[in-house]
């Protein structure tokens, strides 16, 4: 099961690649065109495809996301496959996507680069989807248990954040733990065969490990105090220029993130419950248990800005960054935006 959950998540990255590289498709150009004052012609939100899981799956099946934008005469284009959010900020910032979710971690590395986007959203830390795995006969008890061990990590984001916040709260020094930088997407393999001795990750890749009684966690996110909250992103030209599609876009996440919250079964296996994409009955089990206690997309507020800053300051300490990013040029109130869909 993890060895072909592997091939496709390295399939659909490379699917991602491919795609991006062609971004300057015909849709590409309806994006850039449309939208004016009298102007009715369609305007082509580009979003990663959701896969078989989740309210945006749900929307591209029945059609209701589309239905939502048609009101402001937008329209999505399904670009890749959804993945770490690293690629996906290069895409955004080479107008090759308009909107990608990832978390603020990772925003705050990509936007110590040259940013071409905002955040126009988050959702609150995951504290019980994300942490450190260690198999279940792994002799590693406590996180001071890390220090001489190797632990998989994907180089500034989720992955590292979480690792160098269980290391300070447990008073750890970095440079006792070696982090072997990895792909999310091909570290299961490594860990399975115990090339490395922890995994620090999230709920796409924890889920299934956990489901299949392979491992289970050190710490998670709670635990640790993470401050590592999901954002979505949203290319700077875009918003600049049709604020109530992107307005319109959150009001859906909103609604719809309310609706899999109190029914996240009913969010899984959109298009189909066998082969490699699907979800299986334990696996099950774990993300109902996950998505029970997440909560929907939400304004980014004041108080969410200045934990925003929190993980930034915490990313130059620890040196993943080589200088104090500023985060709060690049969100977006979006309340300011208007009321969408009229």
């Amino acid at each position: 099961m993890n060895t072909s959950r592997l091939a496709l998540a390295a399939a659909a990255l490379l699917a991602t690649t491919a795609l991006a590289a062609c971004g300057s498709s015909a849709d590409g150009a309806k994006a850039s065109a449309g939208g004016g004052a009298g102007d009715r012609a369609d305007i082509v939100l580009r979003l990663p495809d959701p896969g078989n899981n989740g309210f945006l799956a749900r929307g591209k099946k029945d059609g209701s996301l589309d239905r939502a934008l048609a009101a402001v005469h937008a329209k999505v284009a399904w670009t890749g496959s959804a993945g770490p959010f690293a690629p996906a900020a290069q895409a955004l910032s080479a107008d090759q996507l308009d909107v990608a979710q990832g978390s603020i971690t990772s925003a705050v590395a990509a936007l110590a680069q040259k940013p071409g986007f905002k955040l126009f959203a988050r959702t609150d830390p995951d504290g019980v989807g994300e942490g450190i795995l260690v198999k279940n006969d792994s002799p590693i008890r406590t996180v001071q248990d890390l220090v001489g061990r190797k632990v998989a990590v994907s180089q500034g984001g989720t992955s590292e954040y979480l690792l160098l916040k269980a290391l300070e709260k447990s008073g750890v020094p970095a440079d006792k733990v070696e982090r072997v930088y990895l792909r999310a997407d091909q570290t299961a393999g490594v860990f399975n065969s115990g090339q490395v001795d922890a995994w620090a990750t999230w709920n796409t890749f924890s889920t299934p490990a956990i489901a299949n009684s392979a491992a289970h966690f050190l710490v998670d996110g709670k635990e640790v105090g993470s401050d590592n909250y999901a954002v979505w992103a949203v290319r700077t030209g875009f918003a600049d220029k049709h604020p109530d599609v992107v307005r319109t876009f959150y009001d859906y996440l909103r609604e719809n993130g309310l609706k899999e919250k109190a029914d996240p079964a009913a969010y899984l296996n959109v298009f189909t419950d066998s082969g490699p994409t699907a979800v299986t009955p334990a696996e099950k089990d774990v993300a109902v248990k996950v998505s029970a206690q997440s909560a929907p997309a939400g304004a980014i507020t004041e108080a969410d800005t200045a934990r925003f800053a929190t993980v930034a300051r915490f990313f130059a300490d620890q040196k993943v960054t080589k200088q104090l990013v500023d985060v709060k040029p690049y969100l977006i109130d979006i309340d300011k935006l208007g009321g969408g869909a009229k």
